[in-house]
């Protein structure tokens, strides 16, 4: 795996690949004397695990890091648990003869030598109790629907926006760019974490109050929110990749536009690209309320950013807020407290 890795990257001009290790020992003093911009890391190696190396690396030297993961549930698992320890994206370890799918890792590699990592050390040391999501006595849902789109970075930012939400939070749609079989291990651990009941969008789900519903991570199908108010379910429909991405943000958001309207919320986090910026926007022209994630508290701020230029976010606000503002733009009472959330503290 690590000469393939190697072969990979090699075939570019502008990545050098300036040392392997076979463990996470070797590792820590390659990096300690080579000092690379980028780490690619796998879960299972010998004596000592990838993820407690990635805690090791986030705390001790924050450096960005790639996990490079199976596809088995374990493998799943793991590394959802290691993009929230603060590891910047995964790709997913090919078989024997399918090093295309290796063909995304020097746009990740640049990617991550862009991200900001050194803060991650900060938010590590200043987590603490999670506070419990909003009473669903203290809110009350108007009826609109929300629709989140994110990318590199997204597993953090989710998870921090989530744990606010209440048992009853208005029927919520995402889109995050992430591999296939990882958004069913994204999804299982979200509902275990938060209030709401969150999994996989399957086709021609209707959508409920209290649920959490994400585009499962395939190269074929987009999901996308059909039907008429009151009576909306999700669809997941087969078409090419659009900003190269399948499924898309895009695609989702025009979408609600379309269907719910007025009655809608459209959420643009983290993330590498311009992925969801025109569709926040028509979400915008139809009439829904649009919030996007600040510079300072985005991983990778490229999504949001596209959308804020381009006047498809109403407002921008700090990830920490972003959970609190969802609630209080929804919700027939207008006195909802804050959500601090200990992922986010930067």
């Amino acid at each position: 795996m690590r000469r393939l890795i190697r072969a990979v990257l090699e075939r570019t001009s502008d990545i050098v690949v300036v040392g392997e290790a076979q463990d996470p020992i070797e590792a820590r003093d390659a990096i300690k004397v080579l000092n690379p911009d980028v780490v690619t890391l796998d879960i299972e190696m010998p004596r000592m695990n990838g993820l407690e190396f990635l805690e090791k690396i986030m705390r001790l030297r924050p450096t960005p890091v790639i996990m490079v993961s199976s596809l088995t549930g374990a493998g799943t698992d793991a590394t959802i648990r290691a993009l929230e320890i603060g590891a910047v994206d995964c790709i997913a370890k090919p078989e024997p003869g399918e090093r295309e799918l290796f063909a995304a890792l020097p746009d990740k590699i640049r990617i991550a030598a862009k991200s900001r990592v050194g803060s991650l050390a900060d938010r590590l040391q200043s987590r603490h109790e999670p506070r419990a999501p909003v009473s669903g006595k203290a809110y009350r849902p108007d009826g609109s629907i929300v629709a989140i789109g994110s990318s590199t970075g997204g597993v953090e930012a989710l998870t921090a926006v989530l744990s606010c939400f209440p048992a009853n939070c208005p029927p919520t749609v995402i889109t995050q760019h992430m591999p296939p079989l990882f958004t069913k291990s994204f999804a299982d651990r979200l509902d275990r974490l938060c209030a709401p009941h969150v999994a996989e969008a399957s086709d021609g789900a209707p959508l409920l109050e209290g649920h959490v519903y994400i585009a499962p991570g395939s190269p074929t199908h987009h999901l996308e929110v059909v039907g008429s108010p009151g009576r909306l379910r999700c669809r997941l429909r087969a078409a090419a990749p659009v900003n190269g991405h399948c499924p898309s943000v895009d695609v989702l958001f025009q979408s609600v536009a379309k269907t719910a309207g007025a009655q809608a919320l459209g959420v643009i986090l983290t993330g590498m690209g311009r992925d969801g910026a025109t569709g926040l926007m028509a979400m915008r022209q139809a009439g829904a309320r649009t919030l996007g994630q600040d510079a300072a508290s985005a991983l990778v701020y490229g999504m949001p950013k596209v959308a804020f230029e381009i006047g498809a976010v109403e407002r921008q606000a700090p990830l920490r807020r972003i959970g609190h503002d969802i609630l209080t733009l929804t919700t027939l009472n207008t006195d909802q407290p804050p959500c601090h959330s200990p992922q986010v503290s930067r």
